[in-house]
């Protein structure tokens, strides 16, 4: 009997053993496959979001690319039409017209004017030469001399950076939100005043937007396709913006990039 139990006892050692080295075996295997679930999961992010910041790079480049064809034409077909009307009815007024009818080609040859005028703003804000050729600087300068003109609103620009150049895409997503912001401002938040400030600090490129309009609560505001557009835009361009307002008290929004 005695025997029997002897040799019972290195069995149960060596199952004891076999268990145990299953479950540290088992304990690793869950720790590694863990691992490796996260590791594909965080690869998988990765890729959804290179996909992501590629699908709206190919976005704002198709429109940026639909806005320019069509700033082209309107400036060589329309654009062309209206001139040559604008010069048939100069030679109107020279040759064919009687006085009866002066007062009437004289309010045509204005409507004309202000066509053309409109039509040319509309190019400019839709593919501002001056962004393209000057910089963002010049053409936030544009931009907000044309918006006093225009409204009621008073606009100040404080810069405080030299006039230099940056990365296009950067300079063109700062253009477009700052329009976005100015079109929000003028449309929906009563303003009467708006200050511009463009800086370059410690390798950072910050615009600060600021009106004294009515303010909106950040928990009731519908994120229309307008904010949208902005947070997108500042996505590709790896920056941030932080918008800052309460009902009454205006609203600060505030852009910076690393350049």
């Amino acid at each position: 009997m005695q025997t029997s139990e002897d040799n019972l006892i290195p069995v149960l050692i060596t199952g004891t053993l076999i268990i145990v080295i299953l479950l540290v075996f088992l304990f690793f295997f869950v720790i590694i496959y863990q691992r490796k679930m996260i590791k594909n999961q965080v690869e998988l992010r990765k890729m959804h979001d290179e996909k992501q910041i590629d699908l709206l790079n190919a976005v704002f480049e198709t429109q940026e690319s639909e806005r320019k064809r069509l700033a082209e034409d309107l400036h060589d077909s329309v654009g062309q039409v209206l001139s040559a009307i604008k010069l048939n009815l100069h030679r109107l007024d020279k040759n064919c017209v009687s006085e009866s009818n002066q007062p009437l080609l004289a309010d045509t040859r204005k409507l004309t004017d202000e066509c053309i005028q409109e039509i040319r703003n509309i190019i400019h804000n839709v593919l501002p030469p001056v962004l393209t050729d000057y910089g963002l600087l010049e053409a936030l300068e544009g931009l907000c001399i044309k918006v006093e003109q225009t409204t009621k609103v008073s606009v100040e620009l404080k810069k405080k950076l030299d006039k230099i150049r940056f990365q296009p895409e950067i300079e063109l997503a700062f253009y477009r939100i700052a329009q976005e912001l100015f079109s929000n401002a003028i449309k929906h938040s009563d303003a009467t005043a708006i200050h511009v400030t463009l800086t370059k600090e410690a390798g950072w490129l910050v615009m600060e937007f600021k009106d004294n309009g009515k303010g909106f609560s950040t928990n009731q505001v519908k994120h229309g396709f307008g904010l949208k557009n902005m947070e997108s835009r500042i996505q590709l361009i790896n920056g941030e913006i932080n918008t800052y307002t309460k009902p009454q008290n205006g609203t600060i929004t505030i852009i910076r990039v690393l350049v």
